[in-house]
């Protein structure tokens, strides 16, 4: 199973891109901003172009690719204007293109850093996948590239848009169920395979630990409501003729300053997907909780009034609220500084593991 693609249900969300409803860029109505997706592997073609026909405050207006056969399928699927489409040595004068507000980088992680710093400084307003950046130094870049162009970055966390996830941080931020005492926040699939970018460690920075381990790490610092102050953390090797640069499975210990704590389990090499957190008078769980492909199910030790079932998909709302967020000039929710934080909390586990220590987190 892979989260990005396990998607197989409805006609929105289990076709390939050449089966997806068409869409005219016609149809958008004054007030939707444009985006244009650089990169356009799984996750673009699953997940964030299906969305686009979902979104109500922004729309698909142009594609950034090397490929010259996914830049005409997409074109021909989306009905997009060839002015609109961009291989990468032109990737810089989308600076010129009023009908691109929004720049969506979908990338492996080694290239996060470069193209959101260039998006920026071509004037537009970025949207970064997850993880933000390969470290924390590259993190601070971005935001003070963001600073200096006066536009807005969000990072790709579709979960602080999902209803349930923002249902458990609300227990959590009301004290619902009393002072948090201990979570559980592990996420894994059967994955791993010779030749993918996320096996490279230059590449993908840390096989699992970096594409999964950060949804465990959001989950657990937003059911506890606070921020860890240090962790332990431990890595193993099973398959040594698959897993060469790269760990296969992290575990890791969040420490909190209120005496509570979080465990997490994140692998390629099997699988679980379950969020759980023990407060004093009950307990939450997902599960499952982080499967882009899959319904958020929630359950709870104390009858609460949930939101109605999603409909669209989890990336419709961040998209959406993004556009809102440039459109009124508000807040981002996702925003680079969370981004940073997630990846000083990585630097930090891969330090323990490193040193067989408990480390200190620097914020």
């Amino acid at each position: 199973m892979n989260r990005r693609t396990s998607i197989k249900t409805t006609t929105i969300l289990g076709m390939g891109l050449g089966l997806l409803p068409s869409f005219k860029v016609g149809d958008k109505s004054e007030k939707k901003l444009g985006v244009a997706l650089v990169g356009l592997g799984n996750y673009s073609t699953a997940m964030l172009g299906p969305a686009l026909l979902q979104t109500e405050h922004c729309y698909l207006s142009g594609i950034v690719s090397g490929t010259a056969e996914k830049r005409l399928k997409w074109k021909e699927q989306y009905h997009l204007k060839d002015e609109n489409i961009y291989d990468y040595a032109r990737f810089d004068e989308i600076a010129k293109n009023k009908e691109i507000d929004i720049v969506y980088i979908v990338l492996p992680n080694f290239m996060h850093a470069e193209y959101t710093i260039r998006a920026l400084e071509a004037g537009k307003h970025v949207i970064c996948e997850k993880p933000m950046g390969m470290n924390a130094a590259e993190c601070r870049q971005m935001i003070e590239a963001r600073n200096r162009s006066g536009k807005m970055l969000q990072i790709g966390y579709r979960l602080y848009y999902e209803d349930r996830h923002l249902l458990a941080h609300q227990i959590a931020v009301e004290q619902k169920l009393g002072k948090f005492l201990m979570a559980e926040t592990s996420l894994a699939f059967r994955m791993g395979r010779p030749n993918w970018w996320r096996m490279d460690l230059a590449k993908g920075g840390g096989g699992a630990l970096m594409d999964l381990g950060v949804y465990n790490i959001q989950a657990a610092r937003r059911m506890a409501n606070q921020l860890p102050e240090s962790v332990t953390a431990q890595a193993y090797v099973f398959d040594k003729t698959l897993y060469k640069d790269i760990y296969e499975t992290y575990a890791f210990q969040l420490l909190y300053p209120d005496g509570g704590v979080s465990n997490t389990t994140t692998s390629f090499n099997a699988y679980v997907d379950r969020a759980h957190a023990s407060y004093e008078d009950g307990w939450v769980l997902l599960s499952p909780a982080s499967n882009g492909g899959a319904p958020v199910v929630m359950s709870t030790s104390k009858e609460m009034e949930q939101p109605p079932k999603l409909i669209n998909l989890q990336q419709t709302a961040q998209m959406d609220a993004f556009s809102l967020n440039i459109q009124n000039g508000t807040d981002v929710t996702a925003s680079a500084e969370e981004g940073l934080i997630d990846m000083q909390i990585i630097d930090t586990i891969k330090k323990a593991i490193a040193s067989g220590k408990r480390e200190e987190i620097k914020y």
